[in-house]
């Protein structure tokens, strides 16, 4: 038996020592919200958050958690009121289909926090480990760059 902490809620869960986190997350947890994409690391529709860091997922044990704070697309909106990358997301139509978006979400909330964001091209480098199969990059750009404002208080477009 081990626990995780996700989303700021501590989960006892009995999890096969091979189990991946985001196997734990959505069979065990039935938080559905990450996505299993390639399960092999390299689209990134898998991305979580561990102690404020992306993890891919499907590449981390999910015993390898227990004691780190693990944050979900689940866990970014403050009750009713969406995260501001949610918000811009759906302002700027960054989502598309909509399956990469949990993890592109993730990842450009990182993108913000770590400091990523001065250029288009900064952006796209950042944020290059998440696949979006319907391109909408540019509009996950504007997003990305909305959501930085937002967060920093002004509006320096």
């Amino acid at each position: 038996m081990t626990t995780l902490r996700v989303n700021g809620h501590f989960y006892p869960v009995a999890l096969e020592p091979r189990a991946s986190l985001l196997d734990a997350l959505r069979e065990y947890l039935r938080l559905t919200g990450t996505k299993k994409g390639c399960d092999q690391g390299a689209c990134g529709a898998c991305t979580v958050l561990m102690d404020g860091r992306r993890e891919l997922s499907c590449l981390t044990l999910a015993l390898s958690a227990e004691g780190r704070e693990i944050t979900t697309i689940e866990g970014v909106a403050n009750g009713d009121q969406l995260h501001p990358v949610q918000r811009a997301f759906i302002d700027r139509d960054g989502l598309q289909c909509g399956y990469c978006t949990p993890g592109q979400i993730m990842s450009a909330i990182a993108c913000i926090e770590e400091g990523h964001t001065d250029s288009d091209e900064e952006i796209a480098e950042w944020m290059s480990g998440n696949i979006c199969r319907c391109a909408a990059y540019q509009n996950i750009r504007e997003a990305i760059k909305d959501a930085r404002d937002d967060m920093a208080g002004g509006d320096a477009k």
